[in-house]
């Protein structure tokens, strides 16, 4: 098993990869009834006691080779970003075998308000397995270190944003503090998994 380094950073304002908040909606606009509805059960996937977010994607039409090389460069892009430290990078890079593997250490943001900037270290394995006409990939390996200033506390995904870590007994609502990590847990592994499908449609 990779031994986690967490490192100082570079303190960053937002997650560079969320898209802003939609306008308020109006009276006459229909309003979800429940806004965490898209991250209750059964939206974090544990196989083989591990949480592993898992999406296959298509490109009829393309080679292997051609999907390998568009989706290395997407993910070398990636580990570059504005939330991204310097040991985020590609470990792996096999064409022949038509894999890709990257190490991803960013920044994960909560809140950024006016004195208030709730965010943690976000680490996570990124493995892009690639043939004729399709790939798949795995995000796993998934850890936080938060806090790190103050009081440091490291948590596993497996522990700490599960279903059962995660929800009340109802399955209806998440936990305030652990859903948090959740949610943004979530919504950053469809961004990466978007942009995956986006430049496989090219």
């Amino acid at each position: 098993m990779i031994a986690l380094m967490w490192l100082p950073m570079v303190a960053m304002a937002q997650n560079d990869w969320e898209i802003p908040d939609q306008a308020t909606p109006t009276k006459t606009e229909v309003v979800k009834p429940n806004p965490n509805e898209k991250y209750l059960t059964g939206a974090v996937p544990v196989k083989n006691g591990k949480v592993v977010f898992e999406q296959t994607f298509y490109a009829p039409g393309k080679s292997a080779d051609q999907i390998y090389d568009t989706l290395l460069d997407l993910v070398e892009r990636m580990t570059q970003g504005g939330n991204q430290s310097e040991q985020s990078r590609v470990v792996v890079q096999d064409k022949e075998k038509h894999q890709i593997v990257a190490d991803f250490y960013e920044w994960l943001v909560f809140t950024d308000k006016a004195l208030v900037l709730d965010r943690t270290h976000l680490r996570f394995y990124m493995i892009i397995n690639c043939k004729d006409g399709q790939a798949t990939a795995e995000m796993t390996r998934i850890s936080y270190l938060y806090e790190e200033e103050r009081d440091p506390q490291r948590y596993t995904a497996e522990e700490w944003i599960t279903d059962e870590a995660c929800m009340n007994k109802q399955h209806t609502k998440l936990y305030r503090m652990n859903g948090k990590f959740r949610r943004k847990t979530i919504d950053r592994k469809d961004f990466i998994f978007n942009k995956f499908e986006e430049e496989l449609k090219k």
